[in-house]
């Protein structure tokens, strides 16, 4: 049985209770057959000292998209994923409103994966661009 876009959506949402991705509010909100998309509200949770999205909260996001998007398209039955690099570029700050993080593939290896994310604004603004290097491995029996 293939599960539909909703129910992917809410099982992934659901494995984010109790958390980081729920004390930031991270939610899944969108997949395709290559990329993920995940959004965080910027409020005092995620601010500076000044006011602004801190850069932590940021990667934060990045990182638990792509780690999702490895997760989701591969066979989690047999392996699970753990990050392994994460490179993060800030563009431009944010103060209010929501964050977009997208993960695309540019590598899915049966051992690593290389994802692009590029985070933006509501009004579509690229504000963060991220590269995350996820690895695949076997579960122990």
């Amino acid at each position: 049985m293939q599960l539909t876009k909703e129910d992917v959506l809410a099982k992934t949402n659901l494995m984010s209770k109790n958390t980081l991705m729920e004390t930031l509010n991270i939610e899944m909100i969108d997949f395709g057959e290559d990329f993920l998309t995940a959004r965080m509200p910027i409020n005092s949770k995620v601010y500076q000292p000044d006011g602004v999205l801190h850069g932590g909260a940021t990667v934060a996001l990045a990182e638990s998209v792509g780690s999702f998007a490895s997760h989701i398209f591969l066979d989690t039955e047999t392996f699970f994923i753990r990050g392994i690099e994460i490179t993060a570029n800030h563009l431009k700050s944010v103060k209010e409103g929501f964050v977009y993080a997208k993960a695309t593939f540019l590598h899915k290896g049966k051992t690593t994966q290389l994802l692009d994310i590029k985070v933006t604004d509501d009004k579509d603004n690229l504000i963060w661009v991220c590269r995350l290097s996820t690895i695949s491995l076997p579960k122990r029996k």
